[in-house]
């Protein structure tokens, strides 16, 4: 059977929608059957905010009356969801939480700083700089195997034990530089992934147009390493911004050491889900920020934006 011209676009004229019927072609009119997906569309969508907003409602609900009808809800109420002690924590912890974010402003400079060095050092081609791949390789061997808890321990509690001249004892400093030291190894995996994963021929058109291997390695391969390597960078300093409560077991009063102060005093625990809160609320914003960041860079990447 023979199809017309005029039979194969009469769908595709449905699907874009018709021209004025005074000829001019100047507006643009649905067609019925767009008009009557678009419709459908919304009404899926519609739906289905309506089952997830009531599936969530239905899990709170039930996930409450199980939390409020056990047996030990009352006495953990009082010991963990106080209101009195939460009021008088929440400020105190404020005040510590100032320390958390210079701690993190520091120390992110300064771990991406030397995590980008550790990871050049670990790409350097030549025999010459075998020496010094094997210790790049070393420290981020080392000080990704050791537990975080445990590097603090030795710097901020071993360092001061050993009365060096001029080295500080300040607890907020040993603290900061131990978490440099972990967080630097990790940061500097993920530049090191970032440069493998330029292709060779990026560096070979580099040195094709009279650049020098560092110059190539500078202005071609860094840049496109450090783009595609942003959103891992970011997890790594939301998991930093976490972590920096832990100075306080050198005795730094941050937002975690004054929630303690004060369950020390009360033995009321609240104090500690003020804390808990506080570094959620903190940590939500960088966290979406961090997703947004992602799926632009994977919206670039598929329309051929990003390399």
């Amino acid at each position: 059977m023979t199809v017309t011209k005029e039979e194969s676009g009469q769908e595709d004229a449905d699907d874009k929608g018709d021209m004025t019927g005074d000829g001019s072609g100047d507006a643009y009119v649905p067609s019925q059957r767009r008009l009557e997906r678009e419709r459908h569309q919304r009404t899926r969508a519609r739906r289905a905010t309506a089952i997830a907003a009531l599936s969530t409602l239905v899990t709170a609900v039930v996930l409450y009356l199980v939390v409020v009808s056990a047996p030990g809800w009352p006495r953990t109420k009082e010991t963990f969801f106080n209101g009195q002690y939460a009021r008088e924590a929440f400020p105190k912890v404020l005040d510590g939480l100032w320390l958390n974010l210079r701690l993190l402003l520091v120390c992110g400079v300064a771990v991406l700083v030397l995590g980008m060095l550790i990871a050049v050092a670990r790409t350097l081609r030549g025999p010459v700089f075998f020496p010094l791949r094997v210790l790049a390789a070393a420290y981020t061997d080392f000080f990704r195997g050791l537990p975080l808890i445990i590097t603090l321990m030795i710097v901020v509690l071993g360092v001061p034990a050993l009365r060096l001249q001029g080295v500080t004892v300040d607890p907020v400093l040993l603290g900061g530089t131990a978490l440099t030291l972990t967080y630097s190894a990790y940061v500097a995996e993920v530049f090191r992934a970032g440069i493998e994963s330029v292709h060779p021929s990026q560096r070979a058109a580099a040195r094709s147009l009279g650049l020098s291997n560092r110059q190539a390695l500078r202005y071609v391969v860094l840049p496109q390493a450090v783009r595609r390597q942003v959103p891992p960078l970011l997890n790594d300093l939301v998991s930093l911004q976490k972590d920096t409560g832990l100075v306080s077991i050198g005795g730094a009063v941050d937002a975690v050491r004054a929630a303690d102060i004060i369950v020390g005093r009360s033995l009321n625990y609240t104090p500690y889900i003020v804390a808990g809160l506080v570094f959620v609320a903190l940590t939500i914003p960088m966290t979406r920020f961090t997703d947004w960041v992602t799926a632009r860079m994977d919206r670039q990447r598929a329309q051929g934006g990003t390399t």
